[in-house]
């Protein structure tokens, strides 16, 4: 699987995106492209995800978090790998 799209899902939210991570943390993870968006996510979604990228670099390019009422404190750890060579994620959409 190379996209994961689970947007506009209130349901999700924090402790659905820390169960996704388990995967995205797993070393045969193949996914390209993130979507999260409008899933009443927090700061501690956005931790449970740099701690994933962190511990699996994988293949992981592309997260969009849009219409999470995220402030850039909240993506900072996610901004930073984005800006790492390490790390393969391009592009990171939030607001």
């Amino acid at each position: 699987m190379r996209l994961l799209d689970v947007g506009y899902n209130k349901n999700l939210q924090d402790s659905g995106v820390k169960h996704l991570c388990g995967f995205l943390e797993s070393p045969g993870c193949g996914l390209e492209t993130l979507r999260l968006k409008d899933c009443g996510l927090s700061k501690i979604s956005c931790d449970y995800l740099a701690a994933a990228l962190k511990s699996n670099p994988s293949h992981l390019r592309d997260v969009d978090l849009w219409d999470n009422n995220l402030t850039y404190p909240d993506v900072k750890q996610l901004s930073d790998l984005q800006q790492s060579p390490d790390y393969r994620l391009e592009t990171l959409g939030w607001g």
